[in-house]
C-alpha cells in the first residue's frame, strides 16, 4: 500500500463545516484524492478550549474536535501552540499540505515551502503553492 498524502488541519479548517458550511473532507478528497488528515495535538487542545466558550464558535470548535478525533491522525509535536505545531510539521516534512484559513499561518507555511489549502470563494477549497 502506498502512503497517502498527509494534510495537516488547523483549528480554522476543522471549524469550517459549522462556521462556513464547507464540506471539508469532501473538498479535500476532491483536491487530493487519497489523503490522510492529520492534526497536531495542540490543535485538539485549542479546539477543546474554544468549545468551552459556547455560542456558535463553541459549537464549531466542538464539531471540529469531534472531526479531528474521529477522522484525523493526531500527532505530537514539540510546539504547544497550534500554529507553531503546524509550521513544525511543515518544516520537518511531516505533512504534504496544511489546511488553514489563517493568513499569518498560511504565510509561515508557504515560507516553509509547503503548499496551503484554503477557502476560495464561498465553500470551495483551493491549493496555493509556495
Amino acid at each position: 500500500m502506498t502512503t497517502s498524502t498527509r494534510a495537516a488541519l488547523d483549528t480554522s479548517a476543522l471549524m469550517m463545516p459549522v462556521e462556513l458550511d464547507v464540506r471539508l473532507f469532501d473538498e479535500l478528497e476532491r483536491l487530493l484524492d487519497d489523503f490522510e488528515p492529520t492534526a497536531p495535538q495542540a490543535v485538539l487542545e485549542e479546539l477543546r478550549r474554544l468549545s468551552e466558550k459556547g455560542g456558535q464558535e463553541g459549537t464549531a470548535a466542538n464539531v471540529g474536535h469531534d472531526l479531528a478525533t474521529e477522522r484525523c491522525l493526531v500527532v505530537d509535536t514539540e510546539a504547544s501552540y497550534a500554529d507553531d505545531a503546524l509550521v513544525e510539521l511543515a518544516r520537518g516534512g511531516g505533512v504534504d499540505y496544511v489546511v488553514t484559513n489563517d493568513r499569518p499561518l498560511r504565510d509561515r507555511v508557504l515560507e516553509a515551502s509547503v503548499p496551503v489549502i484554503a477557502l476560495r470563494g464561498r465553500n470551495k477549497l483551493a491549493i496555493t503553492q509556495p
